[in-house]
């Protein structure tokens, strides 16, 4: 049994979530640095120059790389022989995200009372935790900051069985459709399909963590994927919704066993800006 002391997962929160807001992955970099040569506008082309721009900036002068830096989706993988000390674990983590937006001067955009008051909480927390107990002795935590434009435009639908694959290829590409320039494309498209209502949604936001251009190990889930890329970039959406070829950098879908009366379907959107960091601890 190996001890984690819960102050060390504060810290590497504070760290993730300055990190997560200033430094793009390299895998979504990559995608830029080849989409300006394979865009067909030249308006389009021009973005991709200016979000590497951007990125760079960001990198370097240690600024958010927009400025909603998000709401604090927190996963955590807790090996089953690691024993947490040193106070409560969902405390840890808001401090962690409190520290983090507060000393990194991240905008702090989560407010209380949803629909009435609306104050802002001032911290960014609470933090939006995922917690999932796997084999070993070591904690994973991996930090995705959501912005509220791309959240705003992820659907879930409940599909009658019998509309089969279809309605979910229709129901993807109408939701991206309907996005338009509001997510801030190129997007990256996280899919959930099966379980229950709740569970269909954590799939989706859980596929927006895997890196651009990765291949599904399900062969006709891949096939799906690439199904559902294409169909996007039909749309002509381009680059900020400014028109052209690429509105996506991918499409990841994730799938579970569903109800036999059920087809759940669930699309949560990442805009360009596709920010997540990891740790093990």
């Amino acid at each position: 049994m190996r001890e984690i002391d819960v102050a060390r997962i504060s810290e590497a929160v504070a760290q993730l979530a300055v990190a997560a807001c200033c430094d793009l992955g390299e895998d979504v970099l990559a995608f830029f640095r080849s989409a300006q040569d394979r865009e067909e506008s030249a308006v389009g082309r021009s973005v991709f120059r200016q979000l590497l721009e951007n990125a760079r900036i960001a990198a370097e002068e240690r600024m958010p790389l927009c400025q909603d830096t998000g709401f604090a989706v927190v996963f955590l993988e807790i090996g089953q022989d690691v024993h947490l000390v040193g106070g409560d674990l969902e405390a840890a983590v808001d401090e962690g995200v409190r520290r983090g937006y507060t000393e990194g001067y991240l905008r702090k955009s989560v407010v209380a009372d949803p629909f009435g008051e609306r104050k802002n909480t001032g911290d960014n927390t609470p933090a939006v935790l995922h917690t999932r107990l796997v084999p070993g002795e070591q904690v994973r935590i991996v930090f995705a900051p959501k912005g509220g434009g791309a959240e705003n435009m992820s659907a879930l639908a409940m599909l009658k069985p019998a509309q089969g694959r279809p309605a979910v290829v229709d129901f993807v590409v109408d939701t991206v459709a309907k996005a338009g320039p509001n997510a801030c494309p190129p997007l990256v498209v996280g899919v959930g399909v099966g379980g229950t209502f709740e569970k269909v949604a954590y799939l989706a936001k859980k596929a927006l963590l895997r890196e651009i251009g990765s291949l599904n190990p399900v062969p006709r889930l891949a096939r799906l994927e690439d199904e559902l890329e294409a169909r996007c970039n039909d749309l002509g959406i381009g680059p900020q919704g400014l028109g052209g070829r690429i509105t996506v950098m991918d499409v990841f879908v994730e799938e579970f066993p569903a109800h036999i009366a059920s087809l759940p379907v669930a699309v949560n959107i990442q805009c360009h800006a596709a920010r997540h960091k990891e740790v093990v601890l």
